[in-house]
């Protein structure tokens, strides 16, 4: 295992390091009050994320392939940490945090395991439609959840009606001067992203709603602080839960694992693509299982990458994984030696942040693209969208990632077909139904298979097939399967070929297939299908097969002219 990072200071020029400073700061600056306002979420002390945020980078830049990228808290991620530990049973806040340091160390310890089994993949798993309607789900639930904060009523109900009906119950007990400075840093907030975004603005906010506190005393006026920070950076420990059985703590890992990396790997896509520069999903299996670890170790929780900390080190020019470092050291001098002035922190300043981060997580325009663009995809998404708001974030990801397998099921159940023909005076094959000027081969049809042979959609070519040779002209003498499209044939498949062989030969036809894949050729040959359809009907091209058929025909087998086919599809 080569430490990418370290062989790449070897090479480190010294007029990065200015760059790299500055951009490390300005991460601090900006990742300092979601550090503080993500565990929140979770129902976790601010210190956690501060951790997360402090020893995470040094993980990630140990590992990781990006010289960008930078890793921290995530609405996202910490949303499903939130459902994960709620489904542990009650706890108290010692216990939370002890289970969501194990959350985050195991989560690391399975992102290893995924990397030395290569299953860098995974990246492909969610489609974006399908990560941008869950993305959209917990960006809702955020923000519905953010009505306590805002109002300083407890809220305990859950999803996206019922804390609505609550608050309206409970509107006499609103804490108006709570919801003026929660939604006037919110405005604040949105008002800086859209017209000055270079600025930091969740920083701004922070100091401000600290300066507010410190003058007028919120705290005495009935506005909930944060409280006391400890003053202490954390060391290394098996966090090891009590009352939690290994398997929930695993498959809670797990569900943190896939959203984590989905997300984290389209931010580190969009960023190589802008800066042109290869993203290695496997090796990035390998930062975020070394951030995920660290964080663990060190009293943290699970990460990704962060959205906003790396635009900023982009914006900023940073050079190499030495601005992530400067910026876990500028917030471990703030867990040192700013803890004060963060006790006084207002929460609904917190809330403003998180309502602003969720409002940042809500892509519209993907949604609006998908309805123009094709409406299956946004279905799916919208599946996502309900499965959050529904279920909750945690069922959310079992909805997402089944919403994925039945749509590469759907996008695989009824492949596309079509029967091939000749145009007089160009060379190749050409679809019937698609050129009005072709014409099929005398004697001779072609039907091609766009799309690999499975047992989901074995039936439904069968069906295809069998009505094709139905209704060719009773001339042919030949059926040619064109297998180029299929990249996999399975058993369930192979028997069907098989089963299409003899019906083609009770209809007086010779069944022969043409450019099948290495692979797909060879499951057929050990099944004994390749035999029965005969190895003189299995050709590397559908020309071999034309010159076979005509070498077949001049000796004595002459069909004669037929009229145009029709096409399968």
């Amino acid at each position: 295992m080569r430490l990418l990072q370290i062989a790449r200071l070897r090479t480190y020029r010294p007029e990065w390091l200015r760059y790299d400073v500055t951009a490390g700061l300005a991460i601090a600056a900006v990742g300092l009050p979601s550090a503080i306002a993500y565990p929140a979420l979770a129902g976790l002390p601010p210190e956690v994320g501060l951790y997360a945020s402090i020893v995470s980078v040094l993980g990630y830049a140990l590992l990781g392939s990006s010289k960008q990228l930078v890793v921290g808290p995530d609405a996202g991620t910490v949303t499903v940490l939130a459902a994960v530990l709620l489904s542990f049973g009650p706890a108290t806040a010692e216990e939370r945090v002890v289970a969501s340091a194990a959350l985050a160390a195991i989560a690391g310890a399975l992102y290893f395991v995924a990397y030395f089994l290569r299953l860098g993949f995974i990246a492909n798993f969610l489609s974006r439609p399908i990560l941008t309607g869950f993305m959209t789900g917990v960006s809702l639930s955020i923000l519905i959840g953010q009505l306590g904060r805002f109002t300083g009523i407890k809220i305990d109900s859950d999803g996206l009606i019922r804390p609505l009906i609550e608050l309206a119950g409970k509107a006499a007990d609103i804490h108006w001067p709570s919801v003026a400075l929660g939604s006037g840093l919110f405005v604040l907030l949105r008002l800086l992203s859209a017209w000055r975004p270079a600025i930091p603005g969740p920083l701004i906010a922070v100091a401000l709603a600290i300066l507010l506190s410190a003058v007028f005393d919120f705290s005495a006026m009935g506005i909930r602080v944060v409280g006391e920070v400890p003053s202490k950076l954390p060391f290394p420990a098996l966090p090891i839960p009590r009352g939690v059985a290994i398997d929930d703590l695993i498959l809670g890992a797990v569900a943190l694992l896939i959203v984590s990396f989905g997300s984290g790997i389209v931010t580190a896509r969009s960023f190589g693509a802008k800066n042109r520069h290869a993203v290695d999903a496997n090796r990035e299996l390998l930062g975020f299982g070394g951030a995920n670890l660290a964080s663990g170790l060190f009293g943290g929780f699970a990460v990704t990458a962060s959205d906003s900390r790396t635009a900023i080190n982009d914006l900023m020019g940073g050079k190499t994984q030495l601005a992530a470092i400067v910026s876990a050291v500028a917030l471990a001098v703030a867990v040192l030696f700013l803890t004060k002035p963060l006790s006084i922190l207002p929460t609904p300043a917190l809330g403003a942040i998180l309502a602003s981060a969720a409002v940042s997580l809500l892509n519209l325009r993907i949604l609006r693209d998908l309805w123009r663009v094709s409406r299956i995809e946004f279905v799916f998404a919208f599946i996502s969208i309900a499965g959050v708001i529904t279920l909750g974030v945690l069922k959310g990801v079992v909805v997402a990632i089944a919403a994925t397998l039945l749509y590469l099921v759907m996008k695989g159940l009824r492949p596309h077909d079509a029967m091939l023909g000749r145009i007089p005076g160009r060379e190749g094959f050409y679809k019937l139904h698609r050129h009005p000027d072709a014409r099929p081969i005398a004697g001779l049809a072609i039907y091609l298979v766009q799309g690999s042979l499975l047992f989901f959609n074995a039936d439904y070519v069968r069906s295809r097939v069998e009505a094709a040779i139905a209704t060719l002209p009773p001339e042919t003498r030949w059926f040619i399967l064109d297998a180029s499209a299929a990249a996999q044939i399975d058993t369930t498949a192979a028997t069907m070929l098989d089963e299409l062989c003899a019906f083609a030969r009770r209809r007086g036809l010779k069944f022969g297939v043409v450019q099948l894949h290495g692979e797909p050729l060879d499951l057929l040959r050990r099944s004994g299908v390749a035999e029965r359809i005969g190895t003189d009907m299995i050709f590397e091209d559908a020309e071999d097969a034309v010159v076979a058929f005509h070498t077949t025909s001049d000796a004595g087998e002459s069909p004669q002219t037929s009229a145009p086919g029709r096409e399968a599809s």
